[in-house]
C-alpha cells in the first residue's frame, strides 16, 4: 500500500513537474509586444531577431529579450552652442531635435548613448553651416539653414537606425557688443533713410515747379501764336482786298477805322471837346463820301 502511494505521489510529482515546466515554456516563448515597442532577441549573446508588435514566437531558455526599444517620437533636450559667422560674429544658437529609432538592431549595437551622440552631430553641423554665411543671411534664411542642418543630420545619424523627424533653430542671440553696434547701424540707417526720403521730396517738389512754369510758358507761347495767326490772318484779308480793289479798298479800310473811332469817342462819359485840324476834317471828309459811296 505505501508503494503504490509513493509511486503515485511521484507520478504525480512528475507530471505537475511537466506541467510547470510546459506553463513556463510557453511563458518564455510567446511573447506579446505593443504597437509602440520593438523587442530585440539574442541568442547565446547573439542578435537572433527583432520582434514587431503583436504576437510573436521564440525558442524558450535559448532565445531572450536583450532590449526593448521605443518607437515613439523622442525630443532631446533644447540646446544651446556657440556658432561663428562668416563675418566674425558671435552667436548663440538654440536648437532642438525630434527623433525616432527605426531600426533599434542597429541602434542597440552600434551607439551607446544615442541622445548625446545626435546632440553632438547637431551642434557641429549648426557651427559648420553658420560658418559659411553671414549674420544677415543667418536671419534672413533661417528656413534654409533649417533645411540645410537637418538633411545633413539624416545623413550622419543614418548608420543608427535612427530617423530625425524635425530640427528647428529656435533662436539665434547676439552677445552684447554685437547688439549694441548693431543698433547704432540700424538707427544709422533709419536716419540716413529718413535725409534721403526729405531730399527726393524737395527734389520732387522742384521738378513740379519746374513743369509747371514749362506748362504756363507753353500756353503763353500757344496763345501768343494764336494772336499772331489771327493778325497775319486779317492782315492777308485786308492785302487781298487791297489787291483786288486797288486804293479805294484801302481808303475804305482807314475810312471805316476813323469812323469806329469817332464813335467811340462818342460815347465816352461826361462831355467831350475835340479839336480837329483842318485836314482832319478833310480825311473825315473823304472817309463819310467813301462809306456813303460803298453803302
Amino acid at each position: 500500500m505505501d508503494e503504490k502511494i509513493v509511486d503515485m505521489l511521484g507520478n504525480n510529482a512528475v507530471a505537475l513537474a511537466i506541467a510547470v515546466l510546459v506553463i513556463v515554456a510557453l511563458y518564455k516563448g510567446i511573447k506579446i509586444v505593443p504597437q509602440s515597442e520593438k523587442h530585440v532577441v539574442e541568442r547565446f549573446g547573439r542578435l537572433r531577431t527583432v520582434l514587431g508588435p503583436g504576437i510573436n514566437f521564440i525558442i524558450p531558455f535559448l532565445d531572450v529579450i536583450a532590449h526593448k526599444i521605443s518607437v515613439l517620437e523622442r525630443q532631446l533636450p533644447n540646446a544651446e552652442q556657440d556658432a561663428i559667422t562668416m563675418d566674425n560674429v558671435l552667436l548663440k544658437v538654440e536648437t532642438s531635435v525630434f527623433y525616432r529609432i527605426t531600426e533599434p538592431e542597429k541602434t542597440v549595437y552600434r551607439i551607446r548613448d544615442v541622445d548625446a551622440a545626435i546632440a553632438t552631430t547637431v551642434a557641429g553641423i549648426v557651427r559648420s553651416e553658420i560658418g559659411k554665411i553671414e549674420l544677415d543671411a543667418v536671419q534672413s534664411n533661417r528656413a534654409d539653414l533649417i533645411h540645410k542642418i537637418r538633411d545633413q543630420v539624416v545623413a550622419m545619424v543614418d548608420d543608427w537606425g535612427i530617423e530625425v523627424t524635425r530640427a528647428e533653430i529656435l533662436d539665434v542671440n547676439l552677445d552684447a557688443a554685437t547688439r549694441a553696434a548693431m543698433l547704432q547701424q540700424l538707427n544709422a540707417e533709419r536716419a540716413r533713410r529718413a535725409q534721403v526720403t526729405e531730399a527726393e521730396g524737395r527734389k520732387r517738389a522742384v521738378e513740379l515747379a519746374a513743369d509747371a512754369d514749362l506748362y504756363a510758358a507753353e500756353q503763353q507761347a500757344k496763345a501768343r501764336r494764336v494772336e499772331a495767326d489771327a493778325e497775319a490772318y486779317a492782315t492777308g484779308v485786308v492785302a487781298a482786298a487791297i489787291a483786288q480793289n486797288g486804293l479805294e479798298a484801302a481808303q475804305y479800310q482807314v475810312a471805316l477805322k476813323q469812323v469806329e473811332a469817332l464813335q467811340a469817342v462818342a460815347t465816352g462819359e461826361g462831355k467831350q471837346t475835340i479839336l480837329l485840324p483842318a485836314s482832319a476834317l478833310e480825311a473825315f471828309g473823304n472817309a463819310f463820301s467813301l462809306l456813303k459811296g460803298r453803302g
